[in-house]
């Protein structure tokens, strides 16, 4: 079996602009995905049945991003077929990278293809919407700017560096950061040449590294090398730079408590490159 992707995503800044009545925030951010993330196998059976294989600490099954994409991908499709997924797990939980969102976007697009529902894409973004908000971006696989509460969503293309993540040992809740009352609310809105003139910041890192000591400290000393950014609500930090052996170099000094990993900025999802291959 060969492996689907589920590509790890940065968002390079990340404003809020206002509080909607139904308590979501419009915001605006951008999305790049990463040449770094999960790989995920999946073998139909003839049992009908969807059988996750791997294990994730504390999660029950039936409330995994995986098993519910491919619940709700089911009654697409007119085989019988059911299927065994497993996962190699690389990315953090709560770390900002979007991996359990990029689960269930690798799940949708693979089993579209396995199951024969012949989907569009606009309908499995759809699905994934139901999911989380950030599904869709991964199905659409290109580096995207995005509005609304994450769903309206622009290709753009900006710069492909090097990146040197870093993952401090916590997990930062989304619901608590964006439910602070420090959360800034009122970012005046910016446009794409702006964005990629350089302008842009992470409005949540103030309120992050006030509660998350390991978030303050792992933007500190990433600080030694190259500006730092925190990627979504955290816990992961980053920075970016021109070559892999620079980024490489700053992991190899990375202290011993904290996870770390180098990976390639990219405006096209390695998903959609391994969806192509598969016409």
């Amino acid at each position: 079996m060969k492996a689907w992707p589920a590509p790890a995503k940065l968002n390079l800044f990340l404003h809020i602009t206002g509080r909607r009545e139904d308590g979501y925030h419009n915001l605006q951010t951008a999305f790049q995905f990463l040449d770094f993330g999960d790989s995920l196998f999946f073998d139909t059976n003839n049992s009908g049945k969807i059988d996750l294989q791997t294990e994730f600490a504390g999660v029950p099954s039936e409330d995994n991003l995986i098993v519910k994409a491919a619940t709700l991908l089911k009654p697409f499709t007119e085989t019988h077929h059911g299927v065994d997924i497993s996962v190699t797990k690389r990315l953090p939980m709560g770390g900002g990278l979007g991996g359990g969102s990029s689960n269930a976007a690798t799940t949708l697009v693979a089993l579209n293809k396995l199951w024969q529902c012949g989907l569009s894409q606009q309908k499995l973004a759809q699905i994934g919407l139901s999911l989380g908000a950030d599904v869709p971006i991964f199905i659409a696989g290109h580096a995207a700017w995005a509005e609304g509460v994450g769903e309206d969503l622009t290709p753009i293309s900006p710069i492909e560096p090097w990146f040197a993540v870093i993952c401090p040992d916590c997990h930062v809740s989304t619901a608590e950061i964006f439910s602070s009352v420090e959360l800034t609310r009122d970012c005046e809105p910016i446009t794409i040449p702006r964005f990629l003139s350089g302008e842009g910041r992470n409005v949540c890192e103030a309120v992050v590294i006030k509660h998350y000591p390991a978030v303050a400290n792992a933007l500190e000393w990433l600080a030694q090398y190259a500006p730092p950014r925190m990627t979504g609500t955290g816990a992961c930090v980053f920075a970016d730079f021109q070559s892999q052996q620079q980024a490489q170099d700053v992991i190899d000094k990375l202290p011993s408590h904290w996870q770390g990993f180098v990976a390639k900025g990219c405006n096209q999802s390695p998903l959609t490159a391994r969806a192509l291959a598969e016409k």
